[in-house]
């Protein structure tokens, strides 16, 4: 039977993976902060499912705790076949306020160096068994300019086609997954104003990650929800700069915190 290390996995998007992924029989490693959640989570997979699932409380700004964790996606005794990089939050302060620092520098060890060293630890361990999935969750705000999320998130972009190419060949896939707006309480918890947001342009969760499923199976580099968001990335990504310029401003503008 197949395990997968979710990281982030008692909410949102990294919860609906564990959801879909307990319904498939799937075995599981939560990875999150709050250990009270954790342990609820973990029990309600359990009863409807009759899976296994494994929890570990870990802050992955923490390099400790970071660390740890890597261990776990790396050990021989029982091994991952699915990690999804999926920790994260909302981040849209302005990158030019001092007292945010710290917040973006947290964002840059959760969102980018915990995947650059889980994804090494997945990936080393993979290739030597031969096979095995690595789902990095990205954004579609990897293709415009909204502040430091933006950065982060085509950083993620960026290194998971790098870790892919470099498992080329090897048995192990590497799938970025670019979700556009998806109804979890990602929004509400940033503190983001979102409802006024025309619904065409939501996503539903279990449709996101059950596509996402079928393009990690075929052994897509990247998974992009919709034939909406399809084609709003491939204008984003192929589109006059100008635009997507102006159109990250008037982003901006829009998703400001209440």
């Amino acid at each position: 039977m197949a395990t997968a290390l979710i990281t982030g996995g008692t909410s949102g998007i990294g919860l609906a993976f564990a959801r879909e992924l307990a319904s498939r029989g799937t075995d599981l490693v939560l990875v999150a902060r709050d250990a009270q959640r954790l342990d609820e989570v973990a029990q309600e997979l359990r009863t409807a499912h009759g899976i296994t699932v494994e929890t570990l409380s870990a802050d992955l700004s923490d390099r400790a705790d970071m660390t740890r964790v890597a261990k776990r996606v790396e050990s021989d005794d029982a091994p991952i076949d699915m990690l999804i990089n999926n920790a994260g939050f909302g981040l849209h302060s302005t990158v030019l306020n001092p007292d945010d620092v710290e917040t973006h520098a947290k964002a840059l060890d959760v969102m980018c160096l915990a995947l650059l060293v889980l994804g090494g630890a997945a990936g080393r361990a993979m290739r030597e068994r031969g096979r095995g999935q690595i789902i990095n969750v990205a954004s579609s705000s990897s293709v415009i300019f909204t502040g430091n999320y933006s950065a982060v998130k085509a950083w993620a972009r960026t290194y998971s086609t790098s870790l892919a190419l470099e498992l080329r060949n090897t048995g192990v896939t590497v799938t970025a997954l670019l979700p556009g707006w998806v109804r979890t309480e990602f929004h509400e918890r940033a503190g983001i104003t979102a409802h006024s947001l025309p619904d065409i342009v939501w996503i539903d969760t279990d449709v996101l990650i059950r596509e996402c499923l079928a393009d990690v199976d075929k052994g897509k580099l990247e998974s992009i929800p919709t034939w909406k968001w399809k084609a709003a990335m491939l204008l984003a990504d192929h589109g006059p700069r100008a635009f997507i310029r102006w159109f990250s401003v008037k982003l901006t503008n829009s998703r400001k915190k209440r």
